[in-house]
C-alpha cells in the first residue's frame, strides 16, 4: 500500500458515524486536492472495510457509488442508513445534514472553513 493510500485511509478512519465526506474533500485533506479519483482507487484497496469506513465517502453531490466495491450501492446505502444517514432519493444523501465538517485537517487549518467552497464543490 502506497503512502497516498495510507493517508487516504487514515483520513477516512476519522469520518464519524452518521457523517459522510466527498472524494474531493478526502483528497484535499491528504494534501492532493486534484486527486479525488485516486481517493476512489485507494478506497478499493481498503484492507479492512469493517474497520475503515469507506462507505462514508460519496460523490460531491451526495450520490453513493453504484459500483460500491464492497457489495454494490444497496450495501453502501444500508450501511449508511444503519448509521442514521438520510437520503433525499434512492442514491443521494442529504448533504445539508450529513456532510462531515472536520474540526481541523491534517495541516491544522481551522474548522470554520467552508469546505464546499474550499474544494470547489
Amino acid at each position: 500500500m502506497g503512502n497516498f493510500t495510507e493517508r487516504v485511509l487514515d483520513v477516512v478512519k476519522d469520518i464519524p458515524e452518521g457523517k459522510v465526506a466527498t472524494y474531493g474533500q478526502v483528497a484535499r485533506l491528504v494534501g492532493a486536492p486534484r486527486s479525488a479519483r485516486y481517493v476512489g482507487y485507494s478506497l478499493r484497496a481498503n484492507p479492512e472495510p469493517e474497520v475503515i469506513p469507506c462507505h462514508r465517502v460519496v460523490f460531491k453531490d451526495g450520490k453513493i457509488c453504484e459500483g460500491y466495491a464492497f457489495g454494490g450501492s444497496d450495501i453502501q446505502r444500508k450501511l449508511l442508513e444503519d448509521e442514521g444517514v438520510t437520503f433525499v432519493d434512492d442514491l443521494h444523501i442529504d448533504m445539508d445534514i450529513h456532510l462531515w465538517q472536520p474540526e481541523a485537517d491534517r495541516e491544522g487549518r481551522p474548522a470554520d472553513i467552508d469546505w464546499e467552497k474550499e474544494m470547489g464543490e
